[in-house]
């Protein structure tokens, strides 16, 4: 991980010598505190062998847990005997093949990377954003950084420069485009009425947590379990982080002088072959989309579900495939119309790249599918969530008051584990099955999670593409510190984590569902 110390500053200017302020010396000590955490994938081996240690003790001193509403009592069984011998020797790699988020999200990646690699994210955005309206500028922005996890972090690389120059080119100040596209994209980044690998990710990690209740069985949790809390939020979202963009970061920034050495502004215009392989993929996606839905809603489609009910239906379980063509077939139709493309040789290429950028995702994903799968088999899991609802409820800590516990809990780890991969496979097996025990569905605990996860990403040390935010934002002002771009940031982590807190709030006091078939309690 980069530090201050290590990024040097243009022209030779060191901004070290400058007498660190407060906000300077707490960012230092979340960096510290944050370097000191070993690797994901190291923390959760430890996590694998503490457990272990905890779950024999356990079993040795003879202890059971009896799962609520059920008269079914479970005992704790241990890795280190002979039983958890067989269990794991059987079962090692069975755990990591069948472990959801794994193939759903590399499926997914596939689709996007081709996407990716034809030009066709990047258009789109440009597309969007090129000719907007000066006043309402800030708002589209916002607007769309807030569907960013749809493209997984290529957002954070692309959206902000190409923010700052729409922000010069219609007169507004470029730091504000950079730093506020910035801010909405990771603020607002498990938001969005799109779907993507993300979204795939949460719900395998979900189900796996789910799975250690009988509750579970009859509940049907798919890839859309959050789709209206997170569709509704992205678009107030988007307004509030326009908002903040114009009414409160711009003013701050004062008039923009543009210097001498500054890049060359970027022609945002699209060419005819761009409009063309837009308009070729706008066509060819409603056309798929019309076909998908014929066999949904018509009386006796095959994606209906039992009875005919659209929810739950194959459809639903079965969004991802459905997802899968339709990026692929919008990222094939764009890139061979523009020409992006280069045959069948260049979609594999495009795929191959997509998926050996996850070698770190899958070796993690490795290690977190067994220490599920033990939380599982050995009855621990159950035990800490019977005991973490217990203690909620024992303090009077239940109900959506339980949920912004947990969400501010969240926030905080997020300072220091910036994976959201790592940090749901960390509270995701004790927390889903515990405010489950306290009648709340798994799809509340995860959209809750999705708050937790994405506000304080900003501000933090330990997310790596705040130094090249501010490497980008020395373009503009070269004598630029951390301490002050984390500042400017941090004008939108309060605001999004309540505003979403809010948003969270009216589906629970409402009982609206967060999805399709995806209520605030449980059946």
């Amino acid at each position: 991980m980069s530090s201050l110390t290590d990024l040097p500053a243009p022209a030779g200017k060191s901004p070290d010598k400058q007498r660190p302020t407060g906000i300077d010396r707490v960012l230092a000590l979340i960096e510290r505190a944050g370097n000191a955490l070993p690797n994901p994938i190291v923390l959760f081996t430890a996590l694998f062998l503490v457990l272990a240690v905890i779950s024999t003790a356990l079993a040795l001193a003879d202890v059971h847990v009896t799962v609520p509403g059920t008269h079914d009592t479970k005992p704790i069984t241990g890795l280190f005997t002979g039983e958890g011998v067989r269990w794991l020797t059987e079962n090692l790699v069975t755990n990591f093949a069948t472990f959801p988020p794994i193939a759903a999200v590399l499926l997914m990646i596939m689709a996007v990377g081709v996407a990716e690699k034809a030009g066709l994210l990047e258009t789109v955005m440009r597309a969007t954003l090129a000719r907007a309206p000066r006043a309402l500028l800030p708002y589209l922005v916002a607007l769309v950084a807030c569907q960013a996890h749809m493209i997984s972090d290529v957002a954070a690389i692309v959206l902000p420069p190409l923010a700052a120059v729409v922000f010069k080119s219609a007169g507004r100040h470029p730091v504000a485009g950079l730093i506020g596209g910035f801010a909405c994209v990771g603020a607002g980044y498990a938001a969005g009425f799109t779907i993507g690998s993300l979204d795939a990710l949460y719900i395998g990690i979900t189900q796996q947590a789910a799975s250690v209740l009988p509750a579970a069985k009859g509940l049907d949790l798919n890839l859309l379990i959050n789709y209206f809390f997170t569709a509704s939020s992205s678009l107030v979202l988007g307004l509030l982080g326009g908002f903040l963009i114009s009414r409160v970061l711009e003013p701050r920034l004062g008039t923009y002088e543009a210097s001498d050495d500054e890049p060359e502004e970027q022609d945002l215009t699209l060419t005819p072959v761009q409009r063309r392989g837009l308009l070729l993929t706008a066509l060819v996606l409603f056309l798929y989309v019309g076909g998908v839905l014929s066999l949904w809603l018509p009386d006796g489609a095959p994606l209906r579900g039992e009875g005919g009910a659209l929810v739950p239906s194959p459809l639903l379980t079965g969004i991802v495939p459905v997802l899968f063509g339709a990026f692929l077939l919008a990222g094939l139709t764009y890139g061979f119309t523009v020409k992006a493309l280069s045959g069948s040789e260049g979609v594999v290429t495009a795929m191959t790249d997509s998926v050996r950028n996850m070698a770190g995702y899958i070796v993690l994903m490795f290690v977190a599918a067994q220490v599920i799968a033990l939380f599982n088999w050995s009855n621990v899991g159950i035990l800490l969530a019977v005991k973490a609802a217990a203690g909620l409820d024992s303090i009077g800590l239940t109900g959506f008051w339980a949920l912004v516990a947990f969400v501010l809990l969240a926030s905080c780890l997020n300072l220091f584990i910036v994976s959201g991969s790592a940090l749901w496979s960390l509270v995701g097996p004790v927390f889903v099955p515990a405010f489950m025990l306290l009648g709340m569905s798994p799809a509340l605990s995860q959209a809750a999670f999705r708050i937790g996860d994405s506000a304080t990403g900003i501000i933090t040390p330990m997310n790596p593409y705040v130094f090249l935010l501010l490497a980008l934002l020395r373009r503009y002002e070269p004598e630029a510190r951390l301490g002050t771009l984390i500042a400017r940031l941090s004008i939108f982590t309060v605001p999004f984590l309540v505003v979403w807190l809010a948003i969270l709030g009216i589906f629970y006091g409402f009982d609206l569902p967060l999805g399709p078939g995806a209520h605030i309690g449980l059946p």
